[in-house]
Formats: C-alpha cells, sequence, structure tokens
C-alpha cells in the first residue's frame, strides 16, 4: 500500500520504517527540513537500537522518503497516518493542537484528492478526540465519512529503546474504525504481521491506549510503594516480586521497583486519563496514587543517599544515567531531573553522564558538570546514583569505582549484584535494605 506519515517523532518514524520494512511505499511528513533532509540521508533525528541500519536499507530500496510537502503526500497514498505529539497541559489534559493542525493539512489535500482514502489516528489522544477535532475537519465542503474518505484510530504500543523490535513483532494491533471499510482498510497494512488484531470502534481503541498505560504505570508505583517497606523490613522487594510474578494472573513484568517511570507515555497518559475522568465526574483514586507514588519516588532515592552520606552540601554526587531510561535519548520526564533539582537545593556539586542524553538533558537544567564516561563522572565523587539502566551501566565493575572519594552507590534501577562488588564498597538497591 502507499502510506502517508505525519509526524517524525519517536512513533512515527518507527512506524514509517517498520512499515517500509514490511513492502509498503511510505512517506513520512514534517514541517522540519532539517529532519526531513536527514532521513532522506538515512539519518535518523533520533536515537533508537536498530533505527539507522533499518532506515538505510528502506531509503536505499526506495521504499521511504521524507517530505515537508503534506499535501503531495496525501495524494499520492491510500492512507494517512496522524502521528504527532500530544503534550501536557498545566492542568493534565492533552494539547491537541498538532492533531487537529494535521488533519486541517489532510483536509485540505483531500479536496484536491479524487477517491476513497483513509485517516488514522495514531498519535495518543483521549476518548473521543478522533470524533471531535478530526472527523469535524474532515467532514467540511460536503464531504462525508464513510462515502468520501475513512476514519481510524490504530494506537502504538511501543517501549522506547525496544520501539522497532516492538513495531515488527507485536503482542497485538488493535485497529479502531468508523466503519468496517475503514477498518478493513487500515488491516490491509498489516495484513503481514503475524499477532493478534482486535477490532474495535475509534473510542474502545483510544481508551484501550489509555488504560493499558495506566495499568502498567500502577504495576510500577505498587512495586514502588512495596519497596519502601520492604526496605525497613530487611526483605529484598526483587525477591518479593519474583514471588508474585510467578502468578500467570499478575506475571512479573513492570513489578520492578526503581526510581519511578517516566518517558513520554506514563506520567502524560495516566495525567490526561485522570484529568478527562474529572471532567466526567469519576474519582480516580489509584491513579492519583499512582502519580503520587511516582512523584515521590527519586526524592526517596536521594533520601538513600542522604542515609550513607549524610548531608550533601559540598559533596561532589555522580549521577549515571539521564535519559528516562536506558537505550533511548529521551529525556521526557525523566527521574534525573527531580534528583538533581533537590541535590543542588542542598548544595550538593552534581556531574552527569550517559550515553545518549547529555546535551539533551542540558536542556532541561542549569548547574549540571558533564562527562563524557562514567570513569570520568566517578572520578573524586563522593557518590553515585546509578538512575538508569544502560547496559553501560549494568557492566560497571568495583575497579570503574576506584577513583571515587567516598565508594558509595546508590542503585536506582538495580543493575549491580552487590555480591559481585568489593567490600569496601557501600552499595544501597532500591528495595532491599
Amino acid at each position: 500500500m502507499k502510506i502517508s506519515i505525519i509526524g517524525t517523532g519517536y512513533v512515527g518514524l518507527i512506524t514509517g520504517v517498520g512499515l517500509a520494512d514490511h513492502g509498503h511505499q511510505v512517506t513520512c511528513v514534517d514541517i522540519d527540513e532539517k529532519k526531513v533532509e536527514m532521513i532522506n540521508d538515512a539519518q535518523p533525528p533520533i536515537y533508537e537500537e536498530d533505527l539507522e541500519r533499518y532506515l538505510e536499507r528502506n531509503v536505499s530500496a526506495s521504499r521511504l522518503s521524507a517530505t515537508t510537502d503534506t499535501e503531495k503526500a496525501v495524494k499520492e497514498t491510500d492512507i494517512t497516518f496522524i502521528s504527532v505529539g500530544t503534550p501536557s497541559k498545566k492542568d493534565g489534559s492533552i494539547d491537541t493542537s498538532a492533531v487537529r493542525s494535521a488533519a486541517e493539512d489532510i483536509s485540505r489535500a483531500l479536496d484536491k484528492k479524487n477517491g476513497y482514502h483513509v485517516v488514522c489516528v495514531k498519535s495518543t489522544v483521549t476518548p473521543g478526540t478522533t470524533d471531535d477535532k478530526v472527523l469535524s475537519v474532515l467532514e467540511k465542503d460536503s464531504r462525508e465519512v464513510g462515502e468520501d474518505f475513512g476514519l481510524g484510530m490504530n494506537p502504538e504500543f511501543l517501549r522506547e529503546g525496544a520501539a522497532l523490535d516492538d513495531f515488527l513483532d507485536p503482542d497485538r494491533i488493535v485497529i479502531g474504525g468508523w466503519d468496517e471499510r475503514s477498518k478493513e482498510t487500515i488491516k490491509k497494512v498489516y495484513a503481514d504481521f503475524e499477532a493478534p488484531k482486535l477490532l474495535t470502534d475509534i473510542r474502545t481503541a483510544e481508551m484501550i491506549k489509555y488504560a493499558s498505560n495506566s495499568l502498567l504505570a500502577t504495576k510500577i508505583s505498587f512495586a514502588n510503594e512495596i519497596s519502601r517497606l520492604c526496605e525497613g523490613l530487611g526483605i529484598d522487594v526483587y525477591d518479593v516480586m519474583d514471588g508474585v510474578g510467578l502468578d500467570h494472573r499478575i506475571k512479573r513484568d513492570f513489578l520492578n521497583a526503581g526510581c519511578g517511570f517516566g518517558g513520554s507515555c506514563f506520567p502524560k497518559d495516566v495525567k490526561a486519563i485522570k484529568k478527562l475522568a474529572e471532567e466526567k465526574g469519576v474519582n480516580t483514586k489509584i491513579l492519583e496514587a499512582v502519580l503520587s507514588v511516582n512523584e515521590e519516588q527519586p526524592l526517596h532515592t536521594v533520601d538513600l543517599l542522604k542515609e550513607e552520606l549524610g548531608e550533601v552540601e559540598g559533596k561532589r554526587i555522580a549521577i549515571l544515567g539521564l535519559t528516562f531510561k536506558g537505550g533511548t535519548d529521551d529525556v521526557r520526564e525523566t527521574r534525573a531531573l527531580p534528583m538533581v533539582k533537590r541535590l543542588l537545593e542542598d548544595g550538593a556539586e552534581v556531574i552527569g553522564y550517559d550515553p545518549k542524553g547529555n546535551r539533551n538533558f542540558s536542556e532541561l537544567i542549569d548547574g549540571v558538570e558533564y562527562f563524557n564516561s562514567s570513569e570520568e563522572a566517578l572520578k573524586g565523587a563522593d557518590a553515585c546514583i546509578i538512575q538508569n539502566d544502560w547496559d553501560e551501566l549494568k557492566n560497571l565493575k568495583s575497579e570503574d569505582f576506584k577513583d571515587m572519594d567516598k565508594r558509595i552507590i546508590i542503585d536506582g534501577r538495580r543493575v549491580l549484584d552487590p555480591k559481585d562488588l568489593d567490600e569496601d564498597i557501600t552499595y544501597r538497591g532500591i528495595g532491599m535494605s
């Protein structure tokens, strides 16, 4: 099929590359000329494992290209995916202005296109958005949904750092459509994918995304809350969750205690569905608790540091891992930020290192000194906090901490095994005494 995708962020570009790799003809659209140029040169504008290799393969095979010309892209394709950002507003609701703008651009292109065309929202939007914000724009000039164009919603379930794997080998594909023709057209896009395909109405598809992310976030905050109790009881929360996760009704995934969840999805999505519930008069006590625990957890990590080091004023503290997780350069809602803010407020000297995130994190806050390796960051440090789970950090050995002034490690992601560390290293992991 001939497919156009508006937006070349994490979702849009991964979707484009993945669909092109399945043999579709894909045109990516973005207003950023530099991004478009990079994609056409097979240079990914974001970091994601294996993305450069897949991008180069599909660009060189002429299955994928990028442009700033929305009208041309829509006119020359059978289906358009909207994959633009929907950031949080201050009140927790999502900003859908980019979705509406994309719909307006598509609508103008449809004015000059003959034949049926499907518009499918892939951006994460609260239930009712596709009907209220997209359909109303597309139906102008006497165009009628179901007759002149199709409409759908196809949520993404991608983990940054493993997004290509998730796209190419998905757990499920959810397709919400206005009518059967819309659903079947979108389904053809995924004809070669060997995954369960759930066909629903549009609002149900929108809600599945929010319910999924909210439940995963709940599991993380539950594990983090239990971890604090385990710390006081001398129990390892990871051993506890290993036992809990053996129950087939629960499973072990997303029960690792740590510094809290971040990124572009979980915090934003939980806030958005909580705000929508408020507007509908529904009390969401569980979601409120999920967010509350997540805000407390990075500060709890700093408290663990203080228990071992004492007051941090004038002390040199290294933060290893600045992105919200390993495998990505994304610093949105990273739990490193509240840690750094607290440490700076308390008078600490903060040193930062991340394999891919130094530059992006430096745009969030001033007052941090950055180094290009963990070895440099640890030199002369009084303590360090491991904040994310890059493989590089998982492979740290005792000798890597030899140049610290005080060999104090607070492992916020439990990436190290204390049994493998020298006895003179003070190690504290989340959820263990």
